[in-house]
């Protein structure tokens, strides 16, 4: 089952994620979060994103990568993560979401993470992410923390946002998946 993704504007992602029972039956929702993901040519989506306010986001950062990039992508389920620890050097990068269609902005954030979550058969993992796998996780576990990309931007350039966030709330957008828009 394809989701539709809720838009900008919509309460559940500016909510504390709930953590989901240890041994929950999560096969057919992880997949069909996979098949809304691939639908929507994304490299992420958080539960939050298809209206769950649980603490499960999926990704596929090989999507990210070129054939010269010396790192591997992964494409994984990460349920009931911890971001342990963020370090390295900040960099800055052009992030998207497909929650805020046809916005992006330059977003900086650390190079490596440490984190901890049960894969999709409830295996407790601890794992190190550095480059676009690293980004990919924080910004789809922003989303378990209703934190949006948006909301790292400041003064001038917040302000100038503004108005495009409330045409993506009102459906003054285009994109090739179903949303649910808050103001339509």
């Amino acid at each position: 089952m394809i989701y539709p993704i809720v838009a900008y504007g919509n309460p559940i992602l500016k909510k504390e994620a709930e953590e989901i029972n240890e041994g929950t039956e999560l096969d057919s929702l992880i997949k069909d979060m996979f098949a809304t993901m691939d639908n929507a040519s994304g490299v992420g989506l958080a539960a939050p994103q298809i209206n769950q306010g649980v603490r499960l986001f999926v990704i596929d950062s090989s999507l990210m990568l070129d054939e010269e990039d010396e790192e591997v992508g992964i494409r994984r389920a990460f349920i009931n993560p911890i971001i342990l620890d963020e370090y390295g050097d900040d960099y800055s990068f052009e992030e998207g979401c497909l929650s805020i269609p046809e916005v992006r902005a330059e977003i900086t954030r650390p190079e490596k993470l440490t984190i901890e979550y049960f894969d999709e058969n409830w295996n407790l993992k601890e794992e190190e992410f550095s480059g676009m796998t690293a980004r990919v996780i924080q910004h789809e576990y922003d989303h378990l923390e209703g934190i949006l990309f948006v909301d790292y931007l400041k003064g001038l350039k917040k302000r100038l946002m503004k108005s495009k966030l409330i045409d993506v709330s009102k459906g003054k957008v285009s994109t090739d998946y179903r949303m649910i828009y808050p103001l339509k």
